[in-house]
């Protein structure tokens, strides 16, 4: 029995040594897990709202798209409607620039390494540069790829308000673009028609949108007239719809009263339960009493 003593004495000391080494085996692919998710978490961080990001990226790929209609389609009116549109692309995107310059991790690491050169360069009214938009729209598909598709979803669907607010902003986009060119096909081959030029046509879809209706253009053919009433219901949607946001804005109480108000109820309701009981308890006390005055 002796002649065991050391052996065990011996083996319990490695056993001790080795416990450190497991230890530090264990901890060196976690902090290799992080060092590979410091990467992604500062990519991530470059992403703004989610709605925010697919609005920029559905109007570069418009941008992009006309762009292409220019090229392949040489008609005068297309051009001045398309410009018209151009010209308030490059000031969203001057102002999404600006956005992200400002609310970036690294400024100089967004300006050199994540193409915000190309950003500010494709926000300027020159035809030669609009092509360095689809540097936009890569970046744009690259952070909601590393979102997923379902946390895109879901946030969309938990900003409702944010959500159709974006909407919105398109639609109007959308109708102002396709509603003049629509109505300008339409309108200005037809006999006895005052909307014929690319002007006319946007000046008409700026109005009908916006609900005013001065009068002064107005289609002459039924299927003018059809588009019309298309833009006139979109007109109403849209308004209504910013309407409904606003009111959502502004009325809903913040995330921090609601909290605090959630607070102060659950401690009064706290309150309220421990008189309760205690108002109990004394009565039962009292009818204790009373049934072991009745037994005695």
């Amino acid at each position: 029995m002796r002649g065991h003593g050391p052996i065990l004495r011996v083996s319990a000391r490695d056993s001790s040594c080795g416990a450190p080494e497991a230890g530090t085996a264990v901890s060196e692919p976690n902090s290799q897990k992080a060092e590979s998710r410091g990467p992604k978490a500062k990519r991530r961080s470059e992403l703004k709202s989610t709605g925010y990001e697919i609005f920029i990226g559905i109007l570069s790929l418009l941008s992009i798209f006309n762009l292409v209609l220019i090229i392949f389609v040489q008609e005068k009116s297309l051009e001045t409607v398309l410009g018209v549109m151009n010209a308030l692309f490059s000031l969203i995107f001057l102002i999404d620039f600006t956005y992200r310059i400002f609310t970036a991790p690294s400024a100089t690491a967004y300006f050199f390494r994540h193409f915000g050169w190309a950003d500010l360069l494709a926000s300027l009214p020159f035809p030669q540069l609009k092509v360095l938009r689809i540097f936009r729209l890569i970046r744009v598909f690259r952070l909601l790829r590393d979102v997923g598709i379902r946390a895109i979803s879901q946030t969309l669907i938990k900003d409702r308000a944010g959500s159709a607010l974006y909407v919105l902003l398109l639609m109007g986009i959308f109708v102002l673009q396709f509603g003049s060119l629509a109505i300008l096909a339409l309108e200005q081959n037809a006999e006895g028609a005052n909307i014929t030029t690319a002007s006319d046509a946007l000046w008409y879809t700026i109005v009908t949108i916006s609900t005013v209706g001065y009068g002064d253009q107005y289609p002459v053919t039924d299927a003018g007239r059809l588009c019309g009433t298309a833009i006139i219901v979109v007109g109403v949607g849209i308004f209504g719809t910013f309407t409904g946001y606003l009111a959502t804005v502004f009325l809903s109480p913040r995330k921090e009263d609601a909290a605090a108000a959630g607070d102060a109820t659950g401690e009064k309701l706290s309150a309220a339960s421990v008189e309760t009981l205690r108002t109990l308890l004394a009565e039962s006390e009292a009818k204790m009493a009373q049934i072991k005055q009745m037994l005695n």
